[in-house]
């Protein structure tokens, strides 16, 4: 497993498709962060609604590189859908991961009142929009959605329905962040249900793949 998360890196790496993405957070990072006297939990909100569009883009980018030729050869190796899917996801949550703590400690220099609990909030938060976004990306790719029109279109509707409508995923902790309120049931409950989605999105894509080859 290890082989192929390196493998998948090294593929989004020379693809270079992971530009857009990450320009664009750093670019609102800078935005967000530029005042070293704002809260920083209200702008862990938005950098965290950030970074799961972010995490959506990777996941469909990286399993959309490969053409079906290439793909069988990577099935050859990893034997199975699942595994070939595993690698792909812990490529995104290493790169969500390193996004995060590059947020984290942009804002810990950046604020003029340094408080380590509200970095502990930061952390959980932006990892669980990680996973919704990687869960929303894995029945949006190529893997069940051939064509890339289809693929985006799935994309940003899920993703606005997401961010917007008072659905009990992240919608609660983003507002609960960006309002400036108590954000320990909201934090759990997106932890919890973004685990549960990205389990379910990837059991649910691994059966269908699976059955389609």
């Amino acid at each position: 497993m290890l082989a192929l998360t390196r493998y998948y890196l090294t593929l989004l790496g020379h693809s270079q498709r992971y530009l857009p993405a990450l320009l664009a957070y750093l670019a609102l990072c800078v935005i967000l962060y530029a005042d070293p006297n704002s809260p920083p939990l209200p702008l862990f909100g938005v950098s965290a609604g950030g970074l799961l569009v972010v995490s959506c883009w990777l996941t469909i980018a990286l399993l959309d590189i490969e053409d079906p030729v290439q793909r069988l050869v990577t099935l050859s190796h990893a034997r199975q859908w699942r595994r070939m899917i595993t690698g792909a996801v812990l490529t995104v949550l290493a790169c969500s991961l390193v996004l995060t703590v590059i947020t984290e400690v942009w804002s810990a220099i950046k604020a003029s009142k340094f408080h380590p609990a509200e970095l502990g909030i930061g952390l959980p938060a932006h990892l669980a929009c990680a996973l919704l976004g990687i869960a929303i990306a894995l029945p949006c790719s190529r893997l069940l959605v051939q064509r890339v029109g289809w693929t985006v279109l799935a994309a940003v509707i899920t993703l606005v329905v997401v961010l917007l409508a008072k659905i009990p995923l992240v919608h609660p902790l983003l507002h609960a962040l960006t309002d400036d309120e108590p954000v320990g049931a909201p934090l759990v409950l997106a932890l919890v249900t973004s685990v549960a989605m990205l389990a379910a999105s990837f059991f649910a894509v691994s059966a269908l793949v699976r059955r389609r080859s």
